[in-house]
């Protein structure tokens, strides 16, 4: 899954380690988020949604691969 979230958080001028005490998470999380290592919980990402006060489909991207679209 792609995401906005490096982009938003340099947007407002933040560092990892900022954002990651503004969302309750570790630096190492935030930056495994950013490098698409990492999927964040529904949970984390309603909070990184709440942070930047964008729903969550504007920041988190799905990608359908092939065998996801109905033929």
């Amino acid at each position: 899954m792609e995401n906005r979230v490096e982009q938003l958080r340099k947007a407002r001028g933040l560092n990892q380690e900022e954002f990651a005490r503004a969302i309750r998470v570790s630096r190492q999380t935030v930056s495994s988020i950013e490098n698409g290592k990492y999927n964040p919980s529904l949970e984390l990402a309603f909070t990184i949604s709440d942070f930047f006060g964008l729903p969550i489909e504007e920041i988190f991207i799905h990608e359908r691969s092939s065998s996801d679209e109905k033929e």
